[in-house]
């Protein structure tokens, strides 16, 4: 007696239990609709009856009236659940009526039982009234189920396992003790856990209907793992029994046979743990049975952004691998194991539709070199995905071509397609409502049947993956932009270099002719010929090392005979430039042939821009900073000539590739010159107006380290 009333206690308690959670999950997750609180209201009645039944059960049955009243309340709210499931939303008069009268009976038949039961307490009228009600439940869940429709029925067919279940069994322990005249004690402690068991039934079934507002979240990964480890427990349970067997009947051989058959057990298991298309199998059938929704889109989404996010640190944008992470992000979707990316080559265009351009395949993850396309024009394929935007299953257009009405597969697709774990889904790449590129997916580990939910997702992420690519491909075309924009900067300079000495040994061959027997002007020629060479060689140094600003090397320079000679480069040209020096060997430190360039340019710049009759006025003085104390020296060139205007000068002057000269000038050398003075830690400024001339000031700090008359 004792062990049936342990059973009896853990079977209700068990029911109570399961109960229990499911409960405190409704409630967590009710949104107030009515639905919503009939289910949870009949999930805590039947937690209230199980509890005083297994607490009854401890105390060894005393009789007492709580039990039949708890049974038929549970009951009467477990109908009432049913029958809220039989009004639908919009629903007929006539229908609305007649639900209406039988909600009307239902309940009043359990308060007549109340009723009966509290006046009376016969226990022949608790298990008459008990096999009525069972049947009355019985007759709900078979018209809830039937007046569903059939798209919808597996969305409540474990709702009515579960209640039917529990109303069966009572049908049958009721009846059983209608007949012999006492409730049969071993049936009546069975019926805690087959209660119990329809717990997971009803959890499933509230998980697949979210129009009751009961958004019930079972992990998907805890159910795969935890199927997975009963799975592997039940596996080993059995070939454990076998073992046992083995070695009770293997004779002699019996416990080596036993030792090698466990062992082969144990690999197989690991085996079939790490294999992918096992795990691909099981994740497929929880997804099509115990879920209403085949992914957790929360999980995927999470899972794809960290996959295009999962490049290495330091890895650029433009990257290969980059774009394959994008193959990899849409395939692990579906468990595809491997795919390939063609991306149209004019995807950089602003507008237009140029349907004739050609697509590159531009990037494969785990596909090998079994493509041998490389890249393709735009055929039926293309109009095909431009026009509908729809993916492509190649499988599907195998067997009904006709579906897909206008789409003539080239020849290499059919191939692919048709080899062993060949291709298997072509998804259209779109951005901005246009197909930048398609994906093909190669076959998944385990066979799937794509449905909506697959199309949708899988479009909806091609979309964030178009994106992506065509930010890498952005990425690309900016960096490949920005290396062509650094050699232009480097070609102009030097072309711009490349011109001044032109224009010197243009003038040596200008009066080669009239003073060749002149040894003066010979000796000049020379030296204007090596200084020449001397430049061009350090310019062609410049472009093997791809740098506009090369490593100079800076020396103590004493400016005024630096600008002496330079004046005296220019003292062909008229107005000759004038030289005041207010203080002589104003020291600095400086690569010479660059500030001998920035001289020249800025006294060349003031002859240009004076007629021959104005003046040009170069002056050398020292000045103290008022902020550091300091000292610089200031050169001004001052001339007579057209001047320019203020927004010129705050708009264009030191912006490369402006100028006034029109094509005589190349528009750099004021730019140039200034950023090499403000590398030596000094400045340029200008002030002219137009028809008033122009007067440059450049200034760079002193050497002040420099003994005195060295």
């Amino acid at each position: 007696m004792t062990n049936m009333l342990d059973i009896g206690v853990i079977s209700y308690l068990a029911a109570a239990l399961l109960f229990l959670v499911l409960s405190l999950l409704l409630m967590t997750s009710w949104r107030g609709r009515l639905q919503g609180a009939l289910l949870v209201g009949a999930c805590v009645v039947t937690v209230l009856w199980a509890t005083v039944v297994a607490y009854h059960a401890a105390r060894d049955y005393p009789a007492s009236l709580l039990v039949p009243l708890l049974e038929i309340i549970r009951n009467a709210v477990w109908f009432a659940f049913l029958i809220r499931l039989l009004h639908p939303v919009e629903i007929a008069a006539p229908m609305s009526t007649r639900l209406k009268i039988l909600t009307a009976l239902v309940l009043g038949m359990c308060l007549v039982l109340l009723v009966l039961l509290y006046v009376g307490g016969s226990i022949y009228v608790n298990i008459f009234g008990q096999v009525f009600l069972s049947i009355i439940g019985l007759g709900l869940v078979e018209q809830v189920y039937r007046n569903t429709v059939p798209e919808r029925r597996w969305a409540l067919k474990f709702l009515c396992l579960g209640i039917g279940g529990m109303f069966a069994y009572d049908l049958f322990l009721y009846s059983d003790a209608l007949l012999i005249q006492r409730v049969d004690m071993d049936l009546w402690n069975a019926r805690g856990m087959i209660t119990a068991l329809a717990v997971p039934l009803i959890a499933f079934s509230a998980a697949r209907n979210p129009q009751w507002s009961l958004d019930v979240f079972v992990s998907r990964g805890i159910v795969f793992h935890t199927a997975a480890l009963m799975g592997a427990g039940l596996y080993l349970l059995v070939m454990a029994a076998a073992g046992y067997y083995i070695r009770l009947y293997g004779g002699t051989w019996g416990t080596a046979v036993q030792v090698i058959f466990l062992f082969g057990s144990a690999v197989i298991l690991l085996i079939a743990i790490a294999s992918g298309q096992v795990r691909a199998r099981v994740k497929v059938f929880f997804n099509k049975h115990f879920f209403s929704h085949k992914y957790d889109y929360r999980e995927e989404w999470l899972h794809f952004i960290r996959t295009l996010a999962g490049g290495e640190a330091g890895q650029p944008l433009s990257s290969i691998p980059g774009r394959e992470r994008a193959i990899q992000a849409l395939a692990q979707i579906v468990d595809s194991p491997a795919g390939l990316v063609w991306w149209r080559q004019d995807m950089m265009a602003s507008s237009g539709d140029d349907g004739g351009s050609p697509f590159v395949l531009l990037a494969r993850w785990n596909a090998g070199q079994n493509v041998a396309v490389s890249n393709m024009e735009s055929g039926s394929l293309m109009r095909f995905l431009d026009t509908t935007q729809w993916i492509i299953d190649l499988g599907q257009y195998a067997k009904a071509p006709d579906f897909y009405v206008g789409l003539d597969l080239p020849q290499w697709l059919r191939e692919l397609s048709g080899m062993p774990n060949g291709a298997w889904l072509v998804i259209p790449l779109i951005l901005h409502q246009r197909v930048l590129g398609f994906m093909v997916l190669m076959q998944p580990r385990a066979a799937r049947a794509v449905n909506w939910e697959d199309r949708d997702l899988l479009k909806t992420a091609g979309c964030q993956a178009a994106s992506y690519i065509a930010q890498l491909e952005a990425t690309k075309a900016l960096v490949h932009a920005r290396q062509f924009e650094a050699f232009n900067r480097l070609s102009a300079f030097v072309v711009h270099d490349l011109k001044n000495l032109v224009a010197q040994l243009a003038l040596v061959v200008s009066n080669a002719a009239k003073h060749k027997n002149n040894p003066a002007f010979m000796e000049d020629a020379i030296n204007t010929v090596e200084n020449a060479t001397l430049k061009m060689n350090r310019l062609l140094i410049q472009l093997r090392a791809g740098s506009v600003r090369p490593h100079t090397v800076r020396q103590l320079l004493d400016l005024d005979t630096l600008l002496r000679e330079v004046i005296a480069t220019r003292a062909h040209v008229k107005p000759v430039p004038e030289l005041q020096c207010a203080e002589n060997r104003l020291r600095i430190q400086a690569d010479r042939d660059r500030l001998a360039a920035v001289f020249g340019h800025i006294i060349q710049n003031a002859q240009d821009a004076t007629p021959p009759e104005g003046y040009v006025k170069v002056r050398l003085y020292n000045s103290t900073d008022n902020n550091s104390g300091a000292g610089q020296a200031v050169l001004e060139v001052e001339d007579s000539g057209h001047g320019m205007d203020a927004r010129f000068i705050r708009e264009r002057l030191f912006q490369p590739f402006q100028t006034t000269k029109g094509n005589a000038g190349m528009g750099i050398g004021v730019y140039q010159s200034r950023e090499v003075v403000r590398e030596l830690g000094g400045d340029v400024e200008v002030v002219s107006e137009p028809g008033k001339g122009t007067l440059f000031r450049v200034r760079i700090p002193l050497d002040l380290t420099a003994p005195a008359g060295a």
